[in-house]
């Protein structure tokens, strides 16, 4: 009898715990996990696979910080200076170079299949993930479905859930193990679900391109995903330079581009005070992340390809700039400056709205200064009679305060006193 009594005791509990469950639920919650499931069924994936992921009906693990972290990226928030300094530390650096100098005795045969250079997949692993130590503790199950509720990005995110769901069917892997950022990107290099169902490469010939826990299966595979995105293996990234006192900003950013014999002619030189040493038909673009008083780069077509893999330019930079330190032992030291401005993410939203505003735009308020932001911060800082660098400084963000649709950002004279 008392064995009874037990048993339904624990039955009531389940009942309870199953009932409380289904009431913290918002409503609005299942019906969006109902309405993806249907969707990822329809799009081929099987309902066992959906419910080894997620269960029946009443999954709900909301990860807030998720969402956050979406709205913030660093390469985004923090200052080109800054971010570069916080990833081109001398730690990093001598890491880089000692995994480039091992990975030149161990995988020469994918460099040489792939045609990417070993000192850029030293670049982006050191970047992604540290050389494999920070490969993300987030379920990706959680990460990805959070994302795809949120409307900010829900098509995008949805995507890369049936991609991971496709990549669990595929391969029989069990959903409640596999791990990553906490925007589903998985692995050495930090593939996103569809990047790897496009690009994964089983180089050890286990048969699973395992970009988790396999370093030879992680590199083929960036190397691999490059290779189709057009890298050149015989061009540069690009390199700092120095523009001259009197250089017209109408000329940088992505969306412009001279020959280096044409930037040779407006007096653009190498860091170190000499002129370019690149190709003279090579076409490339002069970008200035921090605006006029911060550095300078001449980028070129690799940069671009490497912005496919991330679209933030500070990204790119690093991955270039590490690239180049990885191949030599040259002393090297990247410091920000501390006096430069910093315009925050309010700051950048409040760009974005203006530029909507004033100038018929559609740029996403996001606070990122990403490259259609600057785009149109040139456009602004041309009609506001300041020099057009692209990159909103104090004084650029205070004409936007002080300006008067009927006067444009002219500022109106004081009514002159009439002596009596």
């Amino acid at each position: 009898m008392r064995f009874l009594k037990i048993v339904f005791f624990v039955i009531g509990l389940c009942f309870w715990a199953v009932s409380a469950i289904a009431e913290s639920v918002p409503d609005a919650w299942l019906q969006f996990l109902a309405q993806t499931k249907e969707e990822m069924l329809e799009r081929g994936i099987d309902e066992k696979v959906w419910e080894k992921t997620y269960g029946k009906n009443t999954y709900y693990h909301p990860k807030p910080e998720v969402l956050q972290k979406d709205k913030k990226q660093a390469e985004f928030v923090l200052s080109s200076e800054d971010y570069l300094e916080s990833l081109l530390n001398a730690k990093r650096v001598e890491k880089t170079r000692r995994q480039y100098a091992e990975m030149k005795k161990k995988y020469a045969d994918i460099e040489k299949k792939y045609q990417v250079p070993l000192s850029y997949l030293a670049a982006f692993w050191a970047v992604e993930t540290d050389f494999g130590h920070y490969k993300g503790h987030y379920l990706l199950a959680d990460g990805l479905l959070n994302l795809a509720a949120d409307e900010r990005r829900s098509k995008f995110f949805k995507n890369e859930l049936y991609h991971f769901l496709k990549i669990v069917q595929d391969h029989d892997l069990d959903p409640q193990n596999l791990y990553g950022s906490w925007a589903g990107a998985m692995g050495h290099f930090q593939f996103m679900p569809s990047t790897y169902e496009a690009y994964a490469v089983d180089w050890d010939g286990d048969g699973f391109a395992d970009v988790w826990n396999s370093v030879p299966d992680a590199l083929a595979s960036a190397a691999n995903y490059l290779h189709k995105l057009g890298f050149k293996p015989d061009e540069p990234w690009g390199a700092e330079v120095v523009l001259p006192w009197n250089f017209d900003f109408d000329e940088v950013g992505l969306s412009e581009s001279n020959t280096v014999k044409q930037w040779q002619k407006l007096d653009v030189r190498l860091v170190d005070g000499n002129k370019l040493q690149f190709d003279k038909a090579l076409k490339g673009s002069v970008i200035v992340p921090d605006g006029r008083r911060g550095r300078s780069y001449l980028v070129f077509r690799n940069f671009r390809k490497i912005m496919i893999w991330n679209r933030s330019q500070n990204y790119a930079l690093a991955v270039g700039i590490l690239s180049d330190v990885a191949t030599n032992n040259k002393p090297f030291n990247f410091a920000a400056s501390a006096h430069q401005f910093k315009p925050t993410s309010d700051e950048v939203s409040f760009i974005q709205r203006f530029s909507n505003q004033v100038l018929g735009t559609d740029l996403k308020v996001d606070g990122k200064l990403g490259v259609q932001t600057q785009a149109a911060v040139k456009k602004l800082q041309a009609k506001a009679g300041l020099p057009a660098d692209g990159y909103p400084d104090f004084r650029f963000i205070t004409k936007l305060k002080n300006y008067d649709p009927a006067q444009g950002f002219e500022v109106p004279l004081p009514p002159r006193k009439v002596k009596k």
